[in-house]
């Protein structure tokens, strides 16, 4: 591998496809339930891992951005909980869609508590070293970003991403995905449930190459188009941003050789990054 992709980055939210293995991961245990109210609110794991649960953002707080840039304490989970009511609900659980960070935090705190462990071990242990991942791990400090390629993101303090952040090579970022997705480290029914896809009905995103707008569990997918094919590609997988650094880690399954592309950058344009990894692709049909 060269130094590219051993790189050591941020996966922003890729963590989240991560979080949604382990849950599918627990509930083929018998360890949770995908389709029973989470304790006593209207949604379910399944809901939440889908962004179908209704439940509220902190990315148009102010005070949750001005709080990570300038280099605050974290918010604790009962503050965060404050600013963000888990019970008060935009819309009823599966009639709409909005993205949500907090979602991934009660399924974080769900997890945890399955396992009786941190989501550190449990990732680490459902998901990360069945994988054959050697290098990625949570980042729990500052000190841990420390190590990070970007520079805009060496002093950020993880915390702030509540639902927690995964760092590795980029190389491990794509064999994470691919393995995922070809491996059988979930069984058939989960692999179906992680890939089934709920169309978003935004077809197209400003300054971004989707054609198509979808989300699985825990994972983005649709079809992007590049100028120099004919046809849109669909890809499976998920973008991220965060300080310093922007990432896009997918999977092409119709594609031939059925590649897994991991591109992170700096800065925060997320059609750019996503432009750079189709560009990746060698498509046969290229002019």
């Amino acid at each position: 591998m060269d130094g590219a992709s051993t790189a050591i980055v941020p996966w922003w939210s890729f963590t989240k496809s991560l979080i949604a293995v382990a849950v599918l991961r627990l509930a083929e245990q018998g360890r949770l339930a995908l389709d029973v109210p989470l304790d006593d609110f209207p949604y379910t794991p399944r809901d939440l891992l889908q962004h179908r649960a209704g439940v509220a953002d902190y990315s148009g707080i102010a005070d949750y951005h001005a709080g990570a840039a300038q280099g605050d304490t974290p918010w604790s989970e009962s503050e965060l909980l404050q600013r963000v009511l888990p019970d008060r609900l935009l819309f009823k659980p599966r009639s709409h869609w909005a993205y949500s960070n907090v979602g991934y935090f009660l399924l974080r705190r769900l997890v945890e508590r399955t396992c009786g462990t941190d989501l550190s071990f449990a990732l680490h242990d459902l998901v990360l070293a069945p994988l054959g991942l050697t290098s990625a791990r949570l980042a729990q400090s500052r000190s841990d970003m420390h190590i990070t390629a970007f520079a805009g993101g060496r002093t950020y303090d993880p915390g702030w991403v509540f639902h927690g952040l995964v760092i590795g090579p980029v190389a491990e970022a794509a064999l994470a995905l691919h393995r995922l997705l070809r491996s059988d480290l979930i069984g058939p029914a989960s692999r179906a449930a992680l890939t089934d896809c709920y169309p978003i009905g935004q077809e197209t995103i400003a300054g971004r190459p989707w054609v198509t707008t979808g989300y699985g569990l825990g994972l983005m997918m649709g079809t992007m188009q590049h100028p120099r094919i004919e046809e849109p590609l669909k890809l499976i997988g998920h973008t991220g941003a965060g300080p310093g650094s922007v990432g896009a880690v997918y999977h092409a399954p119709d594609d031939r050789w059925q590649r897994t592309i991991a591109v992170f950058t700096s800065g925060a344009d997320q059609g750019l990054v996503e432009q750079a990894m189709l560009e990746q692709f060698q498509f046969p049909r290229f002019s």
